[in-house]
């Protein structure tokens, strides 16, 4: 846990069966729609332009398990969109929605996450540690500012 985190921290509640069956019946495309335009806001201008070349092209798939929700994103010079179903990911992150939560607060490190078996990753190494790296260079806390600032 990070000691500068600002108190805004709380935990996810466990999933009930009832909201999963729900949930993962949803097709893929609308969660990554919302997805990607919650990103672009938050996070997508926050990247330098070397960061936003690593990414084009790349598609990126989140599975969260608890809620057999996925979303896949994809990215080009105007951000961030949702991935057809036809392109292949580059990288498949898996993982609870309580550790996305805790990674987007800062509260958990993805290296230990990952060694832990919390947090898998699938596909392209390389691809995956430019991510994480791009993902650790803007850090949680900076996105919590910027959300905040906007208050």
């Amino acid at each position: 846990m990070n000691p500068s985190r600002p108190s805004m921290t709380f935990t996810l509640p466990p999933v009930p069966e009832r909201v999963r069956a729900v949930v993962s019946r949803l097709p893929v495309r609308p969660p990554s729609a919302l997805l990607a335009l919650a990103l672009n806001r938050l996070w997508w201008p926050l990247l330098d332009e070397s960061a936003r070349r690593g990414l084009a092209g790349r598609v990126v798939e989140l599975h969260v398990d608890d809620l057999g929700l996925s979303c896949r994103l994809v990215a080009d010079r105007s951000g961030l969109h949702a991935a057809r179903g036809s392109q292949a990911p580059s990288v498949r992150l898996r993982a609870a929605a309580a550790t996305y939560w805790r990674l987007l607060q800062g509260q958990d490190d993805p290296d230990t996450l990952f060694f832990e078996r919390a947090l898998v990753m699938e596909g392209d190494t390389e691809f995956g540690l430019f991510l994480k790296n791009t993902l650790d260079a803007v850090g949680p806390i900076e996105l919590w500012r910027r959300r905040a600032d906007r208050r």
